[in-house]
């Protein structure tokens, strides 16, 4: 071989470690690349919010989430299937299509939501006896795009659901209460009990990290916390949580006291049956020698237990839709002792003296009547006295005196109307009533308005008649 040819033989073998070389460099950049783009995709998907439900990620749940000036917002029906629900228009005990209302339900629960209103209304279904309980929002519900959106907090009180969201990390998780309770079943023998309490109001208490557990077969319970340390103590014949107030009614020797979650004994086991009838007075139906009155959480008689009943048996009032049967709506307390009715106010005060012998209108010949308790927009109630009707107000004060011969309610086109009948003249409640000056709450107050019908004068006239001459006679 001569020297041309070696040199370009060693010119080739450059050439080609030159481009070997080149080679490297953009495979390695290409590496370089990928990794960089793979960590970034990382990097994004990991500072992207996830959403997991019990566990596992939900998109469609996460893509359901708005957020406004910190507060977050999902959509009441469209997430209720997969917390557990069912969803539906309207409200539970007033049926319609109503899109401005909607409830959810669970095979033991119920709960109403209603649009511009932070009051979200609870029935436990189980218990036909049950009385509606309430749980507030932090922000009334709102309508985004044509549906009804709660506040996160709103959500779970309602859904018996956990829900965290941590702002750093993009994280979100909802825990549903049947799943929560699941997870430390097999932890409960470890503890020494035999198993949680079934009961609906008490499995509640795994949403603030507690456990209503039982041991001996169900007739020894106790309250512990999820690490099995000791609330209550295993002692008592029956606890039953109650979510509202986060305190337990107990049961020894058949007599029932409420005792708190920090082991404070807020009423006296002194009674034979006890019922939370409003939450936001702490109010209870208490019941003792098969006698009742009202006391409140702290043990204080607010009504002394001395009447035959209280409440009323709002079965017979569907259409007025009363969510409370011992506290009415007006704030009245109905109350029976011997054979006659008579209201307190929810401080005890005696409003209506006892002097009826029924409160409410049940129809009986007008098929078109409906039975009527309260007349809701003007906070009247229906008294009965010796087969004739009088309307009372909030205050306690007769607004209309036992003259009515009937006093019913008609629903047309959806919409309900209150009428009495008087005299053979049938009157429009409130039409009536708005003559004489007596508002709805928010109304101003015209008494004295002169642009009145005709026949609303002549009817007041009338009634106003009837009156001065019952009270002459009295």
């Amino acid at each position: 071989m001569n020297l041309i040819d070696e040199s370009f033989d060693t010119k080739k073998k450059d050439k080609s470690k030159k481009t070997a070389k080149i080679i490297l460099i953009i495979i390695s950049i290409l590496v370089i690349a990928i990794i960089a783009i793979f960590c970034a995709i990382l990097y994004i998907q990991d500072s992207a919010l996830k959403l997991y439900v019990n566990g596992s990620v939900n998109e469609k749940v996460k893509n359901m989430m708005v957020e406004e000036n910190g507060t977050v917002y999902f959509p009441i029906k469209e997430i209720a299937s997969y917390l557990g629900y069912e969803s539906y228009n309207g409200e539970y005990t007033d049926k319609s299509e109503d899109a401005s209302k909607c409830y959810v339900q669970c095979d033991d629960e119920v709960a109403n939501f209603t649009l511009n209103s932070n009051k979200i209304y609870k029935l436990t279904t189980s218990d036909n006896s049950a009385n509606y309980d309430y749980v507030y929002s932090s922000k009334p519900v709102k309508a985004i795009n044509g549906k009804l959106y709660a506040t996160s907090d709103g959500i779970e009180k309602a859904f018996n659901v956990s829900f965290t969201y941590n702002t750093e990390k993009k994280r979100a998780y909802f825990y549903t209460m049947p799943y929560l309770s699941d997870s430390y079943t097999s932890k409960i023998l470890d503890y020494g009990y035999e198993k949680i309490s079934e009961n609906f109001s008490n499995k509640k208490t795994i949403l603030n990290d507690m456990l209503v557990v039982t041991k001996n077969e169900d007739k020894i319970y106790a309250v512990i916390d999820v690490n099995g340390n000791t609330v209550i103590e295993p002692k008592y014949d029956y606890i039953e949580y109650l979510p509202n107030t986060g305190d337990f009614l107990v049961e020894s020797n058949k007599k029932v006291g409420i005792i708190s979650a920090k082991k404070e004994t807020k009423v006296q086991l002194l009674y034979d049956s006890l019922e939370l009838i409003d939450s936001d007075t702490g109010l209870y139906l208490a019941k003792k020698d098969n006698k009742y009155g009202i006391i409140d959480s702290k043990g204080n008689i607010k009504i002394y237990i001395e009447y035959d009943e209280i409440g009323i048996d709002n079965t017979k009032f569907t259409q007025n839709n009363i969510k409370n049967k011992y506290l009415l709506d007006n704030g009245m307390i109905l109350a029976r002792k011997d054979k006659l009715w008579g209201a307190f106010d929810k401080n005890g005060k005696e409003v209506v003296p006892f002097e009826y012998d029924s409160f409410g209108y049940v129809a009986s010949s007008n098929k078109d009547a409906i039975n009527l308790l309260i007349i809701p927009d003007y906070n009247m109630l229906v008294a009965c006295k010796d087969k004739k009707y009088a309307l009372i107000n909030s205050s306690g004060e007769t607004v209309v005196q036992t003259i009515i011969d009937d006093v019913y309610m008609t629903i047309s086109s959806g919409k309900k109307y209150y009428y009495m009948n008087v005299n053979d003249q049938t009157i429009n409640i409130e039409e009536w009533l708005d003559s004489v000056g007596v508002k709805t709450s928010g109304k101003q107050n015209n008494s004295g308005n002169q642009n009145n019908s005709t026949e609303n004068t002549s009817n007041t006239e009338n009634m106003n008649t009837t009156d001065n001459q019952n009270d002459t006679e009295k």
